[in-house]
This record gives structure tokens, C-alpha cells and sequence, in this order.
């Protein structure tokens, strides 16, 4: 085995002097199947075809991106694993000053809008080849979409990195199709029908039925029009009945194909099985953060059928659990156990919500035609195959193997799935936590979590209950980390005392909040831009100035000290000042009433 080809002395090795496919990423290159990049790359080599990866080149001429020379068939050009602005830019758009998926974890191997750079300077280099855009930037900006950083409607990406073709979703299908029927000699012109793609066309298609979206013109101009854009594409996401769907850029349309159906238990298996040096490429000195946090882990399945409004996983990854066979999970861990610097510790079992592993809809009929964009909000749906008997034999039998000391769960769980998963949640807490649990309620107010597509602060409350019942029965001391939203729609101030507050009643403690940030695609992000739910019609309120938003966070933060200051602004902008008794308590809140004499008398 070896890397993939990053240099002309690499190619020379292999007797290769010209590649089919060439990968641009804005990533170092991690050859694991943790990366989109390498994956697909893999993916691509194991079906024949000459590959070579371009990473992190430096933008500032085209000169970086004539390494590996002309390929053959096409360019696929990918910001990485992150949009390039989440990766850049805080929530409160201040610039960030480090970059897990850089050697040294160094900020500024990537420009902002990496797709759109990258795409310019290859049609700088190479003015007719062609060029294929992908991962999760290209994916979730596909269409004309509301970018939180310039505050504005942009048009879709296609267009402004004047690509040939868009990938969106995972991309091992289209991918694969694409070069195939490239290589067999079709022109790229006449590739219009590959599922989970996206092109430019001068007038809408005739072949089949199309559902035609508002034009850019109407979503940048009308909040009502982006929130029916948003709607319509919503409802053709199911990709057993999706139809194809356009938009009209000025004179020119974007064509957009149902996505990708998903991959098979077999297809799964075959992905993860290729050979992957699981390692940095030789070439970086440094360590790279977002390597060290995953080179342990497993990965057992993608997809998540959630649907929460603020998570761009099911747009990208689709909400149809896709599984590998336990046969295939056991097979990399003995694997992984043979590695020099394994010591016996496996850091994560599990995938975008780990206990989703196994599930699926029990009626194919049903999900053929289904339209919803949660299996478990409002309430589990009644076809949802739940059952944790293959989960729980997963982990169960992963922790007998040969060489392995400990395993460990640090994926999101999603606690209102284990009221039906007694098996998995006990064979979990007994054996796989690692004295914390990450799970994420996200909000406790009713009116926010309905707008987030997440459980109320009743089934979060059921769940601590059992959680501290389970592990005391098993004799350990074990504790929950939860994870909060600060700012999102629908939250205000006197919600997030109420959430405080909850935190305080429930002897729990957040280190980190998560301030809310816009990204692109998601329902979240449309509601945060128009006000309105795109499905109710209701008016939402929306937090936007840069002191709220820092106010709304610094009280999940009550109980650090430096926050306190902001902690007492935030009562007073709310009214609510009798609340700092229960959240100081004792001296912190006679402090607090010492300051504030002038103010009406705070009852503790």
C-alpha cells in the first residue's frame, strides 16, 4: 500500500505520467475514511482509475495547482470538511486563529470561499478542463442561499466558481458514474441525468417531471419567496421519490438532480475496506488536531433520519441510516489493533448519532413516498424500525475482542431514542462511557426546541433520570455533558434564564455553549434570515445584534466567574433579577444586589 499521488515524483513511482481525476481539497491530505477527499479518491483508484490529490494548495497563483499537471477526465474541487466560513469565522464573524484540518493546526492554509478560488485558478491553469465541484460547501449552497457572512442572498455556487458539474451528498455514485461513463467515452456535455448532481442550463429540461423553484431574483428580493424556495426543496428530498428541481439564475437555469439513492450494506462494507494507509501523508511534520481526535475511531454508519432544523448532516449525508455489516466493523478494528501505535483504546464507536446504528424504516413502501424530514419529531413515526439488538451485539462484541482495553462511545447520542433502546443503553453505560456522555438537548423552552425539531425538557429530564438510575446500578459515577444552543431562533433572553436555570435545578454544568450559526441550507438558517417558519408561516424571533447573542451565552455560562458581569446584564435586559439568587446563590448574590441598590429590591 501507499499514499495517493501529491507530486510528480509520486506519479513517477507508480509508472503513471498522467492522471484521470485529480482531487483539489482544502484539507491536508489524511488518508482515512474519515475524509471525504481520500475516500472518494479511493474509491475512484479501486474502480481503476488513475487519482491524484491536491492539498491545500496555495491559492495565490496557479502555479500550485499545476503539480500534478492536466488530468484526463476532470478537476473535483472541494473546500473540505467544513465550509470554508463556519471554518474561518466565529459566530460573531470574528476571524478564527486555528484550523484542525491543518498540520500545526494553523490558520490560512485555505482561502475564504475555497471552492469558488480553487475553481478560478485551475480555469486560470487549465482553460478546458473541466471542473467538478463538490463536498459539503458546494453541497449545502447548491442553490441560491442566504450567506451569513456577507449578510445576503448569494446565488448558487455553481455559478459563481463557473463549475461544469456539482456533486452534492457523500458523492460515491455520482462520483463513480461520472468517470465511468467519461472514460467510456461520452462527452461531459451529455451527462445531465447522474443522480445527486447539479449543472447550468439554458432552458429547463423536457425529459421527465420537473418542479420549478422561485427564481434568484424572487429569494433575494423576497423573504416570502426564499422561504417558498425553501419549502419546495425540502419536499423532494426523499431520493426513492425527489423529483428534479430548477432555479432560475438570470437567463440560465440551475438543474438540479434527485439525489443519490443510498448505499447498500455490501457498498458500505467495500468502501470501508479500502486500503487506507490511516495516516497523514509522510510529507507533514506537524500533528493535525482533527487526525488525532478520529485516528482511533470507527465509523458504523452515516445518515441521520434526526431532522433537526439547525443540522446540515441529513442534507448532506441523507436520512436514511446506511450501515456496515458487523462482519466489516470487526474486520478494521482487528486491523486497526495491528497498528505500532495502538495501545487498546478505541476513542469513538459510532456515526453522526451513534445509536442509529441498525435502524431503518420498516416499510419500504412507505418511506418510497414519505415527505417528512424527521422520523422523530413531533413524535417517532410508526415505521421507524428502532429495535437495538444489533447495536447492542456491536458493542458487545467489539469489547471481547483480542487487544482491545477499552471502548469508548464519544459520538452524539440521541436520548430520546433510548426510551426504546433498553439493551444498547445499558450495555453502553455499563461498558462504553468514559465517565462522560455527550448527548445535546440543545434548549429546554417548548417553543424553541418545536422550532429546533428536538425533544422537550421532559423527555431530557426522563432521560437524566435513567441515566443516574442505570449508572448507579452498575456502580460507577458517571456524568452527562450536555450541549446547549445560545441564539437561536426563537430564543430570547428570558428563555435562556429559563435554560439556565433548568441547568442550575439539574446539577449540570456546560463548559462550552454553541453560539448559533448560520450556515448555509439549513431551516434554521432560512428562519434566521426572513423571521418566518417556512412551514407555519408564523413570525419567529430572531437575536441578531452582537450583544444579545454574547448575553444569551454567557448565561449557560452562570457558573464561571468571568461571565458573571454579563450574567447580571442579562437579567436586567430581561427583567428577570430574581433569578439571581438560584443562580448565584449566597455571596454572589448579595454582590449582586450590592451592585444594583438603586434597582428595585431582587427577592432570593
Amino acid at each position: 500500500m501507499s499514499f495517493l499521488p501529491i507530486s510528480r515524483e509520486d506519479m513517477k513511482k507508480r509508472g503513471w505520467d498522467e492522471l484521470d481525476v485529480i482531487f483539489v481539497s482544502g484539507d491536508a491530505y489524511i488518508d482515512h475514511p474519515s475524509f471525504g477527499i481520500p475516500l472518494l479518491a479511493r474509491w475512484l483508484e479501486f474502480h481503476g482509475f488513475r487519482v491524484g490529490i491536491i492539498p491545500q494548495p496555495d491559492w495565490h497563483s496557479k502555479d500550485a495547482f499545476m503539480t500534478l499537471g492536466a488530468p484526463r477526465l476532470f478537476f473535483a474541487v472541494s473546500a473540505g470538511a467544513m465550509d470554508s466560513m463556519v471554518a474561518h469565522y466565529t459566530p460573531a464573524r470574528k476571524l478564527r486563529h486555528d484550523d484542525a484540518y491543518t498540520p500545526g493546526n494553523r490558520h490560512g492554509a485555505r482561502p475564504n470561499r475555497a471552492t469558488i478560488v480553487y475553481s478560478s485558478r485551475l480555469r486560470e491553469a487549465f482553460r478546458h478542463v473541466p471542473i467538478v465541484i463538490g463536498g459539503i460547501e458546494a453541497s449545502l449552497r447548491r442553490f441560491a442561499h442566504y450567506d451569513f457572512w456577507e449578510d445576503k442572498v448569494r446565488r448558487s455556487i455553481i455559478f459563481d466558481a463557473k463549475a461544469d458539474l456539482l456533486i452534492y451528498g457523500m458523492g460515491e455514485t455520482p462520483m463513480l458514474e461520472l468517470a465511468t461513463r467519461l472514460r467510456n467515452g461520452e462527452a461531459f456535455t451529455s451527462l445531465t441525468d447522474i443522480r445527486g448532481t447539479a449543472f447550468i442550463s439554458n432552458a429547463i429540461p423536457g425529459d421527465g417531471p420537473v418542479s420549478e423553484i422561485p427564481a434568484f431574483s424572487g429569494v433575494n428580493a423576497e423573504p416570502a419567496k426564499f422561504n417558498e424556495a425553501f419549502r419546495l426543496i425540502s419536499l423532494e428530498q426523499n431520493p426513492f421519490c425527489g423529483k428534479k428541481l430548477c432555479q432560475k439564475h438570470d437567463n440560465r437555469y440551475l438543474i438540479c438532480n434527485p439525489p443519490a439513492l443510498p448505499l447498500s450494506e455490501e457498498v458500505m462494507d467495500l468502501v470501508y475496506a479500502l486500503p487506507f494507509m490511516k495516516a497523514p501523508h509522510p510529507s507533514y511534520k506537524e500533528t493535525i488536531p482533527a487526525y488525532e481526535q478520529i485516528r482511533a475511531s470507527i465509523t458504523t454508519h452515516r445518515g441521520c433520519f434526526g431532522g433537526c432544523a439547525f443540522c446540515a448532516i441529513t442534507h448532506h449525508q441523507g436520512k436514511a441510516i446506511q450501515s456496515r455489516s458487523e462482519a466489516s466493523i470487526l474486520q478494521e478494528i482487528t486491523k486497526l489493533s495491528s497498528l505500532r501505535w495502538f495501545k487498546g483504546s478505541i476513542s469513538d464507536i459510532g456515526g453522526p448519532t451513534a445509536n442509529m446504528y441498525g435502524l431503518r424504516c420498516g416499510n419500504p413502501s412507505a418511506e418510497a413516498s414519505c415527505r417528512r424530514e424527521s422520523c422523530l419529531y413531533p413524535v417517532p413515526c410508526r415505521n421507524l424500525y428502532m429495535s437495538d439488538k444489533r447495536a447492542a451485539a456491536l458493542l458487545a462484541k467489539i469489547r471481547k475482542l483480542e487487544g482491545i482495553k477499552h471502548t469508548v462511545v464519544s459520538s452524539g447520542i440521541r436520548y430520546d431514542l433510548l426510551a426504546f433502546q433498553k439493551s444498547y443503553f445499558t450495555e453502553l453505560l455499563r461498558y462504553h462511557v468514559g465517565g462522560l456522555l455527550k448527548v445535546a438537548p440543545e434548549h429546554v423552552s417548548k417553543k424553541v426546541t418545536d422550532l429546533m425539531r428536538k425533544p422537550g425538557s421532559g423527555a431530557f429530564e426522563k432521560f437524566l433520570a435513567s441515566f443516574r438510575e442505570e449508572s448507579s446500578c452498575a456502580g460507577k459515577k458517571q456524568y452527562v455533558i450536555p450541549y446547549f444552543i445560545s441564539g437561536h431562533p426563537g430564543s430570547t433572553m428570558s428563555d435562556m434564564v429559563d435554560l439556565a436555570l433548568f441547568l442550575k435545578r439539574n446539577g449540570l454544568k456546560v463548559e462550552q455553549v454553541q453560539d448559533f450559526t448560520p450556515s448555509p441550507g439549513t431551516l434554521s438558517t432560512c428562519i434566521y434570515h426572513t423571521g418566518i417558519d417556512p412551514f407555519t408561516g408564523n413570525a419567529v424571533y430572531v437575536a441578531k445584534s452582537d450583544k444579545e447573542k454574547r448575553l444569551q451565552k454567557s448565561l449557560l455560562l452562570s457558573h464561571v466567574a468571568e461571565e458573571r458581569k454579563n450574567v447580571i446584564q442579562a437579567l436586567q435586559a430581561c427583567n428577570r433579577e430574581s433569578a439571581s439568587g438560584e443562580l448565584f446563590g449566597g455571596r454572589d448574590d448579595l454582590a449582586f444586589r450590592q451592585k444594583n441598590m438603586k434597582r428595585k429590591k431582587i427577592e432570593t
